[in-house]
């Protein structure tokens, strides 16, 4: 069976409607996706660091228990856990402050068993992190080697801003990596001052990609691919309990979709069709509206079993 790999940060996210926290649950771009799709049942592995310290070994419990494959999470003697403080707005979306301290990152694994049609998911201030990037790079060139399908996550955050300049020539690495790129209006206004799809794929993307998703919160999710092909897909009205984790699992629905619906590199290079583009962004939505409901950054374990149960 096809199996998923997430390489990235690990985090633990405190979170905080108006001064009080309500919740600290582990996190991290990557790791949430991951945790969503052990819930669901596909194979699934996580390659990252975690803290020395009694955060980092509810980091690794928390994969296991999941059923994420955290055999290729290392702890250095010296590493702490990071932290985020997410803080619900009125309409429960986060705004963050992070703490890490990022030059001393570590980064050392085995690469795991690579076959044609897994699929990698990456991305974040992690992957084109200047101390990591030389295991990253090597890491995401096996996996294209071997056949694997590669899904960017752009994930810049503005307490990055100022760190642009240093990491556009990683940023443009991982776009010549990928075969899907997704992206949020934020992600764009930080990196390039711009808030339009198309312009953003005309640009910055098309030139390295062809297959372009561009989300903006509760606005209808853009598409852009190959041979012309754009479409829109409305938002379904939802009341979140909190958007921490709403992009991490809009990739991992996308990502269970491919599997799902056996979408392999072939259909890729030929050029998905409406009818699979269609699938597979209806089970990004539907994780990341799952997601939305509580609290755990990932979907529930009975949206996970349920999914399983209709495998």
């Amino acid at each position: 069976m096809r199996k998923v790999i997430g390489i990235g940060e690990t985090v633990l996210d405190i979170i905080f409607k108006g001064d009080q926290p309500l919740q600290a649950v582990p996190g991290g771009s990557a790791f949430n996706a991951l945790i969503s799709l052990g819930r669901a049942g596909v194979p699934a592995m996580f390659i990252g660091e975690a803290g020395n310290d009694r955060v980092g070994q509810n980091v690794k419990k928390y994969l296991t228990d999941n059923g994420v494959d955290a055999s290729n999470v290392n702890t250095f003697p010296e590493s702490k856990s990071p932290i985020s403080l997410a803080f619900l707005d009125e309409q429960n979306n986060a705004e963050y402050i992070f703490y890490k301290d990022h030059p001393h990152d570590q980064l050392d694994f085995v690469y795991p068993d690579i076959q044609p049609d897994d699929v990698v998911i990456y991305g974040s201030y992690f992957s084109i992190n200047p101390v990591v990037r030389p295991q990253v790079m090597g890491f995401l060139d096996y996996v294209k080697q071997h056949g694997a399908i590669l899904y960017y996550d752009v994930n810049y955050r503005a307490s990055h801003r100022n760190d642009l300049m240093k990491v556009t020539p990683n940023i443009l690495e991982n776009l010549e990596f990928a075969d899907f790129v997704r992206g949020s209006d934020e992600d764009f206004s930080v990196m390039y001052n711009k808030s339009d799809a198309d312009s953003v794929y005309r640009s910055e993307i098309s030139f390295y990609t062809k297959n372009f998703i561009y989300t903006r919160g509760a606005q209808p999710v853009e598409l852009r691919a190959g041979g012309g092909f754009a479409k829109q897909y409305p938002v379904p009205p939802t009341k979140p309990v909190s958007t921490i984790g709403a992009g991490d699992n809009f990739n991992a629905g996308f990502v269970y979709g491919l599997i799902k619906y056996d979408i392999r590199r072939a259909d890729i290079e030929r050029g998905l069709t409406e009818a699979q583009w269609d699938k597979v962004i209806s089970c990004a939505q539907a994780f990341s509206a799952n997601c939305c409901q509580s609290l755990s950054n990932s979907i529930d374990v009975e949206f996970g079993q349920n999914l399983k149960n209709n495998s």
